[in-house]
Protein backbone atom coordinates (compact mmCIF):
# COMPACT_ATOMS: atom_id res chain seq x y z
CA UNK A 1 0.00 0.00 0.00
CA UNK A 2 2.71 2.52 0.93
CA UNK A 3 4.39 1.86 -2.19
CA UNK A 4 0.91 2.71 -4.25
CA UNK A 5 0.64 5.55 -2.26
CA UNK A 6 4.60 6.80 -3.07
CA UNK A 7 3.20 6.40 -6.94
CA UNK A 8 0.22 7.79 -6.36
CA UNK A 9 1.36 11.32 -5.55
CA UNK A 10 4.78 11.08 -7.60
CA UNK A 11 2.58 10.74 -10.61
CA UNK A 12 0.68 13.70 -9.56
CA UNK A 13 3.61 15.93 -9.22
CA UNK A 14 4.55 15.56 -5.37
CA UNK A 15 8.74 15.70 -5.81
CA UNK A 16 8.78 14.74 -2.21
CA UNK A 17 6.26 11.70 -2.44
CA UNK A 18 8.13 9.25 -0.17
CA UNK A 19 8.54 11.77 2.75
CA UNK A 20 4.51 12.68 2.44
CA UNK A 21 3.25 9.49 2.44
CA UNK A 22 4.85 9.02 5.85
CA UNK A 23 3.89 12.04 7.30
CA UNK A 24 -0.07 10.98 5.81
CA UNK A 25 0.21 7.37 7.32
CA UNK A 26 1.35 8.89 10.73
CA UNK A 27 -1.68 11.13 10.73
CA UNK A 28 -4.45 8.82 9.82
CA UNK A 29 -6.06 7.75 12.55
CA UNK A 30 -7.14 4.05 10.23
CA UNK A 31 -7.26 3.06 6.33
CA UNK A 32 -10.07 4.97 5.17
CA UNK A 33 -8.73 8.19 6.91
CA UNK A 34 -5.61 7.69 5.07
CA UNK A 35 -6.98 7.03 1.61
CA UNK A 36 -9.24 10.43 1.93
CA UNK A 37 -6.48 12.32 3.16
CA UNK A 38 -4.32 10.75 0.20
CA UNK A 39 -7.09 11.63 -2.76
CA UNK A 40 -7.11 15.29 -1.53
CA UNK A 41 -3.50 15.64 -1.43
CA UNK A 42 -3.23 14.55 -5.18
CA UNK A 43 -5.93 16.67 -5.93
CA UNK A 44 -3.78 19.62 -5.46
CA UNK A 45 -4.56 20.66 -1.72
CA UNK A 46 -1.33 21.37 0.17
CA UNK A 47 0.06 18.83 2.40
CA UNK A 48 -0.03 21.48 5.19
CA UNK A 49 -4.23 21.77 4.80
CA UNK A 50 -4.24 18.16 4.39
CA UNK A 51 -1.97 17.14 8.30
CA UNK A 52 -3.93 20.21 9.56
CA UNK A 53 -0.17 21.34 10.90
CA UNK A 54 3.14 22.52 9.51
CA UNK A 55 6.62 22.73 11.02
CA UNK A 56 8.31 25.97 11.88
CA UNK A 57 10.84 26.56 13.94
CA UNK A 58 10.87 23.60 15.41
CA UNK A 59 7.16 23.87 16.41
CA UNK A 60 4.05 22.09 15.04
CA UNK A 61 1.99 24.88 14.20
CA UNK A 62 -1.78 24.42 13.42
CA UNK A 63 -2.90 25.34 10.28
CA UNK A 64 -6.18 25.01 7.93
CA UNK A 65 -7.74 25.60 4.69
CA UNK A 66 -7.76 29.46 3.96
CA UNK A 67 -4.73 30.33 6.21
CA UNK A 68 -1.51 31.11 4.65
CA UNK A 69 1.00 28.50 5.55
CA UNK A 70 4.24 29.78 6.98
CA UNK A 71 7.01 29.44 4.93
CA UNK A 72 10.57 28.24 6.00
CA UNK A 73 12.56 31.49 4.84
CA UNK A 74 10.66 33.58 7.84
CA UNK A 75 12.37 31.57 10.08
CA UNK A 76 15.24 34.09 9.23
CA UNK A 77 12.51 36.75 10.37
CA UNK A 78 12.26 34.82 13.86
CA UNK A 79 15.87 34.92 14.44
CA UNK A 80 16.03 38.54 13.83
CA UNK A 81 13.78 39.13 16.64
CA UNK A 82 14.76 37.08 19.00
CA UNK A 83 17.75 38.60 18.88
CA UNK A 84 16.33 42.25 19.30
CA UNK A 85 14.12 41.30 22.22
CA UNK A 86 14.18 40.70 25.80
CA UNK A 87 12.21 38.89 28.56
CA UNK A 88 9.10 40.84 29.47
CA UNK A 89 9.43 43.10 26.25
CA UNK A 90 6.10 43.88 24.58
CA UNK A 91 5.93 41.93 21.05
CA UNK A 92 3.03 42.66 18.49
CA UNK A 93 3.03 40.54 15.53
CA UNK A 94 1.49 42.47 13.00
CA UNK A 95 -0.54 39.88 9.53
CA UNK A 96 0.09 36.88 11.83
CA UNK A 97 -1.45 34.64 9.86
CA UNK A 98 -1.42 31.37 11.62
CA UNK A 99 0.61 32.54 14.74
CA UNK A 100 3.80 30.93 13.23
CA UNK A 101 6.03 33.62 14.04
CA UNK A 102 4.78 34.77 17.34
CA UNK A 103 4.21 31.37 18.79
CA UNK A 104 8.37 30.53 17.60
CA UNK A 105 9.06 33.93 19.24
CA UNK A 106 7.44 33.33 22.59
CA UNK A 107 9.20 29.99 22.65
CA UNK A 108 12.58 30.66 22.19
CA UNK A 109 11.81 33.61 24.89
CA UNK A 110 11.05 32.98 28.40
CA UNK A 111 8.35 35.31 28.50
CA UNK A 112 7.51 38.23 26.50
CA UNK A 113 4.21 39.80 26.49
CA UNK A 114 2.64 39.03 22.73
CA UNK A 115 0.17 40.32 20.39
CA UNK A 116 -1.27 39.41 17.49
CA UNK A 117 -3.45 41.08 14.93
CA UNK A 118 -4.61 39.31 11.56
CA UNK A 119 -7.81 41.16 9.42
CA UNK A 120 -8.98 37.18 8.45
CA UNK A 121 -11.40 36.22 10.74
CA UNK A 122 -9.81 32.35 9.67
CA UNK A 123 -6.86 33.45 10.83
CA UNK A 124 -7.80 34.50 13.72
CA UNK A 125 -9.30 31.99 14.74
CA UNK A 126 -6.63 29.55 13.89
CA UNK A 127 -3.88 31.47 15.46
CA UNK A 128 -5.75 31.78 18.53
CA UNK A 129 -4.74 27.90 18.87
CA UNK A 130 -1.45 28.40 17.91
CA UNK A 131 -0.36 30.95 21.02
CA UNK A 132 -2.86 31.22 23.29
CA UNK A 133 -1.57 28.31 25.54
CA UNK A 134 1.71 30.64 25.21
CA UNK A 135 -0.21 33.63 26.93
CA UNK A 136 -0.71 35.47 23.61
CA UNK A 137 -3.76 37.76 22.92
CA UNK A 138 -5.21 37.84 19.23
CA UNK A 139 -7.18 40.56 17.68
CA UNK A 140 -9.50 40.73 14.65
CA UNK A 141 -8.55 43.79 12.53
CA UNK A 142 -6.72 46.50 10.27
CA UNK A 143 -3.14 46.59 11.95
CA UNK A 144 -2.90 48.46 14.13
CA UNK A 145 -6.63 49.76 14.98
CA UNK A 146 -6.97 46.44 16.37
CA UNK A 147 -4.84 46.47 19.49
CA UNK A 148 -5.42 48.18 22.57
CA UNK A 149 -4.63 51.87 23.10
CA UNK A 150 -2.97 51.58 26.38
CA UNK A 151 0.22 49.67 23.90
CA UNK A 152 0.61 53.35 21.99
CA UNK A 153 4.75 53.85 22.58
CA UNK A 154 5.20 50.87 24.95
CA UNK A 155 5.70 48.08 22.28
CA UNK A 156 9.74 47.12 22.21
CA UNK A 157 9.17 44.94 19.15
CA UNK A 158 6.61 44.93 15.92
CA UNK A 159 6.94 42.36 13.64
CA UNK A 160 5.48 41.88 10.43
CA UNK A 161 5.43 39.13 7.66
CA UNK A 162 2.97 41.42 5.71
CA UNK A 163 1.98 40.43 2.33
CA UNK A 164 4.76 41.72 -0.45
CA UNK A 165 3.55 39.80 -3.74
CA UNK A 166 2.41 42.63 -6.49
CA UNK A 167 -0.71 41.99 -7.63
CA UNK A 168 0.09 41.56 -11.19
CA UNK A 169 2.16 38.89 -9.91
CA UNK A 170 0.13 36.79 -8.07
CA UNK A 171 -0.36 34.50 -10.98
CA UNK A 172 3.55 33.60 -10.67
CA UNK A 173 3.21 31.96 -8.02
CA UNK A 174 3.00 28.45 -7.08
CA UNK A 175 -0.49 26.69 -8.02
CA UNK A 176 -0.81 25.64 -3.97
CA UNK A 177 -0.42 29.26 -2.96
CA UNK A 178 -2.75 30.78 -5.89
CA UNK A 179 -5.17 28.11 -5.89
CA UNK A 180 -5.81 27.50 -1.48
CA UNK A 181 -3.83 30.49 0.28
CA UNK A 182 -6.32 33.42 0.93
CA UNK A 183 -5.39 36.48 -1.70
CA UNK A 184 -5.14 38.62 1.12
CA UNK A 185 -2.17 37.20 2.86
CA UNK A 186 -0.19 37.24 -0.64
CA UNK A 187 -1.18 40.03 -2.49
CA UNK A 188 0.78 43.54 -1.29
CA UNK A 189 -0.90 45.54 -4.08
CA UNK A 190 0.37 47.38 -7.48
CA UNK A 191 4.24 47.11 -5.98
CA UNK A 192 4.03 44.94 -3.49
CA UNK A 193 4.82 47.05 -0.34
CA UNK A 194 1.48 48.54 0.34
CA UNK A 195 1.36 47.17 4.15
CA UNK A 196 4.49 47.74 4.34
CA UNK A 197 4.27 51.05 3.80
CA UNK A 198 1.23 51.58 6.51
CA UNK A 199 3.07 50.05 9.35
CA UNK A 200 6.10 51.67 8.64
CA UNK A 201 4.23 54.79 8.94
CA UNK A 202 2.42 54.20 12.13
CA UNK A 203 5.41 52.38 13.73
CA UNK A 204 7.07 55.21 15.50
CA UNK A 205 3.35 56.20 17.45
CA UNK A 206 3.85 52.46 19.06
CA UNK A 207 7.31 51.77 19.67
CA UNK A 208 8.74 52.77 22.47
CA UNK A 209 12.28 54.61 22.21
CA UNK A 210 14.66 51.95 21.34
CA UNK A 211 11.86 49.51 20.09
CA UNK A 212 12.23 47.71 16.45
CA UNK A 213 10.30 47.11 13.66
CA UNK A 214 11.12 43.71 11.61
CA UNK A 215 9.81 43.04 8.52
CA UNK A 216 10.13 40.13 5.95
CA UNK A 217 10.88 41.25 2.55
CA UNK A 218 12.25 40.39 -0.92
CA UNK A 219 15.52 40.23 -1.77
CA UNK A 220 14.33 42.33 -5.10
CA UNK A 221 12.50 45.03 -3.14
CA UNK A 222 14.74 45.32 -0.34
CA UNK A 223 16.19 48.78 -1.26
CA UNK A 224 12.57 50.14 -1.37
CA UNK A 225 11.56 48.73 2.36
CA UNK A 226 14.86 50.39 3.59
CA UNK A 227 13.56 54.12 1.95
CA UNK A 228 10.17 53.51 3.50
CA UNK A 229 11.49 52.86 7.02
CA UNK A 230 14.03 55.77 6.61
CA UNK A 231 11.05 58.21 5.53
CA UNK A 232 9.27 57.09 8.37
CA UNK A 233 11.89 58.33 10.53
CA UNK A 234 13.33 54.66 11.50
CA UNK A 235 16.94 54.16 11.60
CA UNK A 236 17.34 51.67 9.65
CA UNK A 237 19.50 48.48 7.83
CA UNK A 238 18.88 45.19 5.94
CA UNK A 239 19.45 41.73 6.74
CA UNK A 240 19.99 38.56 4.27
CA UNK A 241 20.21 34.66 4.65
CA UNK A 242 21.24 33.50 1.19
CA UNK A 243 20.55 29.84 2.01
CA UNK A 244 17.39 30.71 3.03
CA UNK A 245 16.80 33.32 0.06
CA UNK A 246 15.74 35.51 3.17
CA UNK A 247 15.39 39.29 3.44
CA UNK A 248 14.45 41.19 6.47
CA UNK A 249 14.51 45.05 7.07
CA UNK A 250 15.19 46.03 10.81
CA UNK A 251 14.23 49.37 11.56
CA UNK A 252 15.07 51.33 15.46
CA UNK A 253 12.69 54.02 16.64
Amino acid sequence: MEKNIIDRLRNEGCIFAEVETQLLISKAGSIEDLMKMVEKRASGVPLEYVLGFTKFCGLRIEVERGVFVPRKRTEFLVQQVVALTHNCDIVVDLCCGSGAVGAAIASDLNRIVLHSVDIDPVAVKCSSRNITNLAGHVYQGNLYNALPHILRGRVNIIVANAPYVPTDAIHLLPQEARLYEPKVALDGGKDGLDLQRKVAEEAPKWLASGGHLLVETSKMQAAQTFEIFANAGLITKIARNEELDATVVIGKN
